[in-house]
């Protein structure tokens, strides 16, 4: 029977195994790259690629789990040219999406499989002209999937995964002001507030 530790050092070997790939380019990775360039743009994997990074995530090889790999054009998101008339406040080339591919990749799947809720997705590789994510999907009808996060309706639209708006904190995440007023009162302060002393 295989302890723990074996497991650890199993996983171990795998990221680093991984890791060495990428960083040595070898004709492993390429040919996996390639491979996934020339399919399609989404696809259901029946293993995941990163193991590891998988099960940290959430994901278990159980009745209700998913993983779907994705691919994203990581290039300049192009605008098209007004046309018509002369609107120099519309002639922009540019435009920024506001969303990491990573965000964009999890809504993608997430409008396909709109049964499965998304729990969260990993980097898998890249090229030149794309980026690779696989995302882990859950089927919150399914026994088998007891998680929390999987009961949550548009956790990938509503910036709630690990791929979420960065740009700035979430107002969901933050305290609101009645609450942060009731915890700045429960604070112990390093002086004692001032009490004017009645004469006797």
């Amino acid at each position: 029977m295989t302890c723990n530790g074996d497991y650890m050092g199993a996983y171990k070997y795998i990221a680093k195994t991984l890791q060495k790939q990428y960083k040595d380019r070898d004709s492993t990775y390429r040919n996996k790259v390639v491979s996934w360039r020339s399919g399609p743009a989404m696809v259901r994997a029946e293993v995941p690629s990163n193991l590891i990074r998988a099960r940290r995530l959430g994901y278990k090889a159980k009745q209700g789990y998913a993983i779907v790999r994705v691919r994203v054009d990581k290039g300049r998101r192009t605008r098209r040219r007004t046309s018509g008339g002369r609107k120099q406040k519309n002639y922009y080339l540019f435009v920024q999406p506001q969303q990491s591919h990573q965000a964009i990749a999890e809504q993608r799947v997430n409008r396909v499989y709109k049964n499965l809720e998304v729990l969260n997705s990993y980097w898998v590789g890249e090229d030149g002209n794309y980026k690779f994510f696989e995302v882990i999907l859950a089927d919150p009808t399914k026994a088998t999937v007891n998680v929390s996060s999987a009961i949550r309706q548009g956790k990938a639209f509503r910036g709630l995964t690990s791929a979420g708006n960065s740009r700035t904190p979430s107002r969901k995440k933050g305290l609101n002001k009645r609450l942060r007023r009731k915890l700045l009162t429960k604070k112990v302060f390093h002086f004692k507030p001032y009490v004017a002393k009645k004469n006797a």
